[in-house]
């Protein structure tokens, strides 16, 4: 029987308490790491060589749900009961709402160094050192809103402008495809500053600190962020069910995203499922 994830704002106490000790069990076991490791070496821009599987291409979404899936399973591991809530960035949207509060995800990081000073995941409560990173930093730190330069989070209206998209993806399969639903919803767009984060990119410059860049796993909130990412594309699948991830065929070998992209009966890595695979996980979870 699939379970349920369901809207953080609606956990009680006891869930709350449930999901938070699940996670810091998973970083004592030392698993928690490898998925920030996995992050960082899946974390392949446009400009680089080799293929795209995590971002800047239509994987992003099928990797990124394989990717909780895998996240989740090791917290029923710790705790049957546990299962990802998701945050709707479009109507918890102030640094003091939830998932912002004591007994869940802390709060802001302080002005001077941005670390999160408050929490079970502050360093000074002794269970969340930072192991793998792009920098030397051992504390989670955050910068909510973007205290030099404020900006709000995405809107449902923004969310909306991607749903409307009935098109998968586009070519050329990258951040710079103007059309189709994942990278709207992913959030490259023109321009520079804050005008051009969209969604999901977005949320991860709003919330700062850790949260930018290949290392972003180290805050908690990266797994609430990402499930209801995942929730948007599900509620996409209902809205255009005739239209499916795409590309459905490789690019061949003219094509300047030749072995750069996953097609949608490829394997994903560094699983052994493909897209299409991955497009109804009804039978494992189901949305509150």
């Amino acid at each position: 029987m699939a379970y349920v994830r369901k809207d953080v704002s609606t956990l009680t106490r006891t869930e709350r308490r449930r999901f938070v000790n699940a996670l810091l069990e998973v970083k004592r076991r030392g698993e928690y790491d490898e998925f920030v490791r996995m992050h960082i070496d899946y974390y392949t821009a446009d400009g680089e060589d080799g293929l795209r599987a995590a971002h800047m291409t239509p994987s992003f979404l099928p990797w990124h749900r394989r990717f909780v899936l895998e996240l989740e399973r090791a917290l029923r591991r710790v705790d049957s009961a546990v299962t990802v809530p998701y945050w709707d960035w479009t109507r918890d949207r102030t640094t003091t709402s939830v998932p912002w509060t004591m007994d869940l995800l802390g709060g802001n990081g302080r002005r001077s160094d941005r670390q999160v000073m408050t929490g079970p995941f502050a360093y000074v409560a002794g269970h969340w050192t930072i192991k793998e990173n792009v920098t030397d930093g051992k504390f989670l730190t955050r910068d909510l809103g973007r205290s030099a330069a404020p900006f709000p989070l995405p809107t449902q209206s923004d969310v909306q402008w991607a749903s409307d998209d009935p098109v998968y993806d586009t070519w050329p399969w990258d951040s710079t495809a103007a059309r189709g639903f994942r990278n709207k919803m992913e959030g490259w767009g023109t321009g520079s500053g804050s005008a051009s984060w969209h969604n999901h990119n977005r949320v991860h410059r709003w919330v700062g600190g850790a949260m930018l860049g290949g290392a972003s796993v180290n805050d908690p909130v990266f797994w609430l962020h990402h499930a209801f990412v995942d929730l948007l594309w599900y509620r996409w699948q209902q809205a255009h069910s005739s239209h499916r991830y795409l590309p459905a065929e490789p690019p061949g070998p003219g094509d300047e995203q030749y072995r750069r992209v996953v097609a949608r009966h490829e394997q994903l890595p560094p699983w052994d499922e493909t897209p299409d695979q991955l497009e109804d996980m009804s039978r494992i979870y189901r949305y509150a």
